[in-house]
């Protein structure tokens, strides 16, 4: 009986300290997913500061920096620090440019949808990423979607058109920003399809994407600065030389690169799914925070609206997480899963 009873006793353990494991990993993920979306938020509403492309390039400035100082890492302490060896292959660089395009023109849009809306709106603004997967899905890749999933795709495309709709009423709708989301959800839909086709030219490895991504994007980023005229908005920012608004830039890079790791962390620790999931409830919560950190009032249908689009995206990753139950899934497709819910996460 002591015996069975110790047993039982270590089962228990076992259980409780998995379950905080997950409750950690779960609780770090919506951390730094909603800090970063309120960060990137406080950068980009700077009136002083008209320069959403440099702000983005700068974040992919820190994100080259930090695959330097983990390669770098992982070579001083192995077995501590485990990150691929980085060697510019300009062949490989080459062959992910067309990648590079596309994710250039998701971050960007992104952020320019979350600097004219708000984050309020933001999850509204951005929710047609699904629809287009569906669409793009059938197009590119010739593949059908169920009945089911295509009815959570409308309940999701309802919720958008009444939050357009419930904004413009509120007198707060910025037309602007809504292309930009619909133009970053679109983004989001290609980078996924773009990013399973160059996969395997970095032998399948998500942190050698990314360093070659950002690397890319560094140098288009840099023309596409001179063009838009923001150098001149750059260097006539009164606050170029103080040091926190350099700590809050350098911060909302650290962000934008550690959502990537969080997200793999809180897929190994639960499971794509549970990760949608997760990331569906995420965004909910940081509509309400928004809502009560600008002490606005919104009414019935604008929450509605938010409703549709979590509701429709949580049915949509519901009724695919049965189909894929039913078929077994190719290990790249689980990746470019996996990929697809992080560029959500992003901005």
């Amino acid at each position: 009986m002591a015996l069975l009873d110790s047993t039982q006793s270590e089962k228990d353990e076992s259980f409780i300290l998995r379950a905080t494991k997950i409750a950690a990993v779960v609780a770090l993920y919506w951390f730094i997913s909603i800090s970063m979306v309120f960060l990137n938020n406080y950068l980009l509403e700077n009136k002083d500061l008209d320069a959403p492309i440099f702000i983005t390039f700068f974040q992919c400035i820190v994100s080259v920096g930090l695959c330097w100082i983990l390669n770098f890492l992982s070579k001083l302490c192995p077995g501590f620090v485990d990150f691929p060896s980085l060697k510019f292959d300009f062949r490989v660089s080459r062959e992910i440019l067309p990648l590079t395009i596309v994710f250039i023109g998701m971050i960007t849009f992104n952020n320019l949808c979350l600097k004219y809306v708000g984050v309020a709106f933001y999850t509204v603004g951005r929710s047609l990423s699904t629809v287009f997967n569906v669409a793009l899905s059938y197009a590119v890749l010739k593949q059908t979607t169920s009945f089911y999933a295509v009815l959570c795709c409308g309940v999701i495309l309802g919720g958008f058109w009444l939050g357009v709709d419930q904004e413009s009423v509120a007198g707060s709708l910025s037309w602007t920003g809504v292309v930009f989301g619909v133009v970053a959800s679109l983004c989001v839909s290609l980078n996924a399809i773009y990013t399973k086709k160059v996969m395997p030219v970095v032998d399948g490895n998500i942190w050698k994407l990314s360093y070659y991504n950002n690397l890319n994007a560094i140098v288009l980023f840099i023309p596409l600065i001179a063009f838009s005229g923001e150098l001149k908005s750059v260097l006539e920012f009164n606050r170029l030389t103080h040091l926190h608004f350099w700590g809050m830039m350098i911060v909302g890079g650290v962000f934008g690169f550690a959502i990537g790791y969080v997200t793999g962390l809180q897929i190994k620790f639960t499971s794509p799914l549970t990760h949608n999931v997760s990331g569906t409830a995420k965004s909910c919560a940081q509509t309400v925070l928004a809502v009560v950190h600008l002490g606005s009032s919104k009414s019935n249908l604008w929450w509605t609206s938010n409703m549709m689009v979590l509701v429709g995206s949580f049915a949509y990753t519901w009724v695919k997480g049965l189909e894929m139950k039913k078929v077994q899934v190719p290990p790249e497709t689980e990746t470019t899963s996996s990929l697809k819910s992080k560029d959500d996460s992003m901005v």
